[in-house]
């Protein structure tokens, strides 16, 4: 059953508390691992709830130990408005978020941490207390970035293996139509790239990047438990 899109302009109800998941974070070098938190915006510039969890994700975005990344999904496009960087896959990793956490409909906006747990995000109190319920945890799985792809290893598990290429820059975007006609929004790590690398099942197992479709943009891998669970391994260069 396809889920009716409806904007919530309250907190949601917090859902999933995290269960044993090890976030690990590598700039492709040799050394130790760091603990990572992966903040997942998903938002629409033709939402006009959006911008204030915007900014709030934007303002933890340069902080080592998160990775944020904006995902731009397309079931605004019709108030007059086609968001630039929406793509039908992004709507559809939303859907399974959804169906993974629990609820019956999807919205905007809505932040992911760590792909346990979920806030609306407009208020940066529910935020930062969704990154303390839904934080780093230890576990067995890890990833690596090696050359043109990544390395996972661990203990026996069912997860699949996600590629995620990200533009780093801060993008002003004109809003000419639609609930935020006539602004501009800035928008960071919007994603660009989102590729299906594998399943992971244990044991050590490597896998290649496609090539990139283009220039400037950030490699960041999720190894995620079953296929839109909660992040067992993260790392991004």
């Amino acid at each position: 059953m396809v889920p009716t899109f409806r904007k919530r302009h309250f907190l949601i109800g917090l859902a999933l508390a995290g269960s044993g998941a090890a976030i690990t974070y590598a700039q492709g070098r040799a050394g130790p691992a760091q603990p990572l938190q992966v903040v997942e915006l998903f938002q629409s510039q033709g939402c006009s709830s959006c911008p204030p969890a915007n900014a709030n994700v934007m303002a933890i975005a340069r902080r080592s130990e998160i990775l944020a990344l904006s995902w731009q999904v397309t079931y605004w496009d019709y108030l007059g408005w086609k968001d630039s960087f929406a793509q039908p896959a992004f709507t559809d990793r939303q859907r399974r978020y959804a169906q993974a956490l629990g609820h019956s409909s999807v919205w905007t906006p809505q932040v992911v941490i760590n792909g346990k747990g979920d806030v609306v995000g407009s208020n940066p109190q529910d935020l930062t207390r969704g990154l303390a319920r839904w934080g780093r945890t230890n576990g067995e799985v890890e990833a690596a970035l090696a050359g043109n792809g990544v390395t996972v290893t661990g203990g026996k598990t069912d997860a699949s293996v996600y590629l995620v290429r990200y533009d780093p820059r801060v993008v002003q975007v004109p809003i000419r139509a639609g609930e935020n006609g006539g602004r501009t929004l800035p928008h960071i790590n919007i994603v660009r790239e989102y590729v299906a690398l594998g399943s992971y099942s244990g044991g050590t197992r490597s896998y290649a990047f496609p090539a990139a479709k283009s220039a400037g943009l950030k490699n960041a891998v999720l190894v995620q438990a079953g296929s839109n669970g909660g992040i067992l391994a993260a790392v991004h260069n």
